[in-house]
């Protein structure tokens, strides 16, 4: 779950106050500070969304382009215009879609993941870490061999 600005600005003073000894003004003043500074971070990242979906905030799902509608941490939805981490199968069946006819009706590769980028990339990173890359090698090439295998032991047909 995420936290809200105050949250994250209360967090941020809280560990300033642990490493120096601060009054309650200074306190206020530095929470105050670092909410704002928050918020124009907040308010810089919504523009520069805006601008990569080439789509003003709060606009219509059929103004974005498919492709422009998966960003660094979040998809839009192009049904709804919600935001999502991932388009989960719930989601899409809520719209009468699975993921197959979704990338289908907006032209999306029917191998594009319907998650954020950030996401997409951590998973790929953690199959990785587990090997997954050379275990399907593996796998693939075993059947491979075993696909030749049955081909060689299997008797020739009569010509007629």
């Amino acid at each position: 779950m995420t936290k809200s600005l105050l949250e994250m600005a209360a967090d941020i003073v809280k560990s300033q106050c642990q490493g120096t000894s601060m009054s309650t003004e200074d306190v206020a003043v530095a929470l105050n500070n670092t909410f704002q500074s928050l918020q124009e971070l907040q308010a810089k990242e919504a523009r520069a969304e805006a601008e990569e979906t080439g789509v003003a905030q709060g606009a219509a799902p059929r103004d974005i382009k498919p492709e422009k509608s998966i960003l660094k941490n979040k998809i839009i939805c192009l049904e709804c215009g919600e935001s999502f981490k991932m388009l989960s199968p719930k989601h899409l069946a809520s719209h009468d879609l699975d993921g197959r006819s979704y990338r289908q009706k907006y032209g999306l590769s029917l191998r594009q993941p319907l998650c954020a980028k950030a996401l997409s990339e951590k998973r790929k990173k953690a199959a990785k870490e587990r090997g997954l890359p050379e275990n399907l090698r593996k796998a693939i090439e075993a059947r491979k061999t075993k696909k030749g295998a049955k081909k060689s032991t299997a008797k020739p047909r009569k010509k007629k």
